[in-house]
């Protein structure tokens, strides 16, 4: 496995520069959620901080994985790597602890889920390597500093995701189709929210996607595969973003014997700002 600093991870986390600022509300929010007091989605939870999507596997596996990632850098950018066996995440924080600083995982086993719990501690493992993925919540708060509304923010839900005909490109066992987010913006500011989503990234960047859903293998709204349906007013339009949640496709197809992943919307909360991953206009 190579290091962090070696797998073209974002240069805000090779030089571990942290907010002291940031770092505190990071651990104001990461302490209710290691005591097992939220777990829930962290949609609009602590907007200005990086969040990410977790893989965790078998150092056996690690490799391909971090293949897969590397073929597929809009659904799967990553944020971080960590050391075989090592549960902390230095570059991503002070003090995070991938055993319990998620509101909810899910366990896989043979690629089945047979389990959400609040806390693995009792399911680590000395060779388990921790993948972290940027999330699309990191972008969201340049959108609503744009004046660009989201509904499921204002209505306190988890986004809408859904699985798509766009297939990833493969990598030893892991394949399958690409998972998206899906945000109904007026269609006077779609143009724009691609402008300002494609200076992040390490967090997805601009949309795949804009408009008709049946074009990428879509056929209801109202029934997404993960998080919750918001409804499409007339005036907007569904906007789809590469989403995180495209490894579990891959996961699901692979039938790893043992795996853990973070639950759809359920993220890890890390000490950096997003404005670090942000690239300058025009870049």
């Amino acid at each position: 496995m190579e290091l962090e600093t070696q797998v073209g991870l974002p240069e805000a986390l090779q030089t571990r520069h942290i907010d002291t600022g940031a770092r505190a509300l990071a651990q104001q929010v990461r302490g209710p959620i290691r005591r097992g007091e939220w777990t829930r989605h962290t949609s609009g939870l602590a907007d200005e901080l990086v969040q990410g999507n977790v893989v965790i596997l078998p150092r056996a596996l690690a490799d391909d994985f971090l293949l897969y990632c590397q073929r597929n850098p809009k659904p799967c950018p990553l944020l971080a790597v960590g050391a075989p066996g090592d549960p902390m995440l230095p570059t991503l924080g002070e003090g995070i602890d991938i055993r319990s600083d998620l509101p909810r995982y899910r366990l896989w086993r043979d690629g089945v889920l047979v389990d959400e719990p609040n806390d693995i501690h009792a399911l680590w493992r000395d060779d388990l390597v921790t993948f972290v993925i940027g999330c699309s919540f990191s972008f969201e708060q340049a959108l609503m500093a744009a004046g660009i509304r989201l509904r499921h923010v204002e209505q306190g839900r988890n986004v809408a995701m859904y699985r798509t005909t766009l297939a990833t490109e493969p990598a030893g066992p892991f394949a399958g189709p690409m998972v998206v987010s899906m945000r109904p913006i007026k269609a006077a500011d779609a143009a724009r929210a691609a402008r300002i989503t494609a200076r992040f990234p390490d967090v997805h960047g601009e949309p795949v996607h804009i408009g008709e859903p049946a074009l990428i293998g879509i056929a209801d709204l109202g029934q997404p595969d993960y998080g919750d349906a918001v409804d499409v007013l007339p005036d907007e339009v569904p906007v789809f973003w590469a989403c995180g949640v495209t490894p579990q496709a891959a996961i699901a197809q692979a039938r790893p014997a043992f795996c853990i992943t973070h639950a759809p919307g359920a993220m890890l909360i890390t000490d950096l700002l997003n404005q670090q991953l942000a690239s300058e206009p025009g870049e």
